[in-house]
């Protein structure tokens, strides 16, 4: 619940300002946010239909409907991301400066590896892989996070505009590798399966 709540702050926050500041980097760190925080609000969804004692097909069916809820997303901010960014290097207009961006990206520097930390030992203790993953997830944000903070800085300092939209660039093949291993993992979910288990 918390690292939906602080996604949630992040996508605002980072949109605003970005869309404000024509920081293509910003939106699309941003936008990526979203993606964390569809995945953490699926899995409190899938997780609570396990700990109400679901049925093995019910939750195979909230597994699969999880995993294609966060494909979709991802494959969304992969286009919008590549939007944002195609419009800066057309306009080739430097983005303009404001700390809300800055401090949102330095606080996720600062909350995310406690975030992680927190997926990662409670995925052990409820022998959850999709949880020790996410937090895997978490981390890599971490990387994205350094990647925006150097594309800012050497567009402010160094009067480099396309380092903002090039920062952008940089998420974007983590994003459609998440989105194709999301898909994939979908498509391997079959629900039926726990009908042929039982009837086996």
């Amino acid at each position: 619940m918390a690292s939906l709540v602080y996604n949630i702050i992040e996508v605002v926050v980072s949109v605003t300002v970005g869309l404000l500041t024509g920081s293509a980097a910003l939106v699309s760190w941003g936008l990526d946010s979203t993606v964390e925080a569809t995945s953490a609000a699926t899995l409190i969804w899938r997780l609570k239909g396990e700990k109400d004692g679901a049925g093995k097909r019910t939750v195979l069916h909230r597994k699969k409907v999880a995993l294609y809820v966060v494909a979709c997303a991802f494959w969304i901010v992969v286009a919008a991301i590549l939007y944002e960014a195609v419009s800066a290097f057309i306009s080739q207009k430097a983005p303009g400066f404001n700390w809300w961006g800055i401090a949102i990206l330095g606080a996720s520097l600062v909350v995310n590896p406690f975030l992680a930390w927190g997926k990662y030992r409670y995925g052990k203790r409820l022998d959850a892989p999709a949880l020790k993953y996410d937090a895997k997830d978490t981390m890599i944000c971490q990387y994205q996070t350094i990647v925006v903070l150097a594309g800012i800085g050497l567009t402010q300092w160094m009067g480099w505009w396309w380092a903002d939209p090039v920062a952008a660039l940089l998420i974007v093949p983590y994003v459609a590798w998440e989105a194709f291993e999301a898909t994939k993992d979908a498509r391997s979910v079959d629900p039926e399966e726990a009908d042929a288990t039982a009837d086996a």
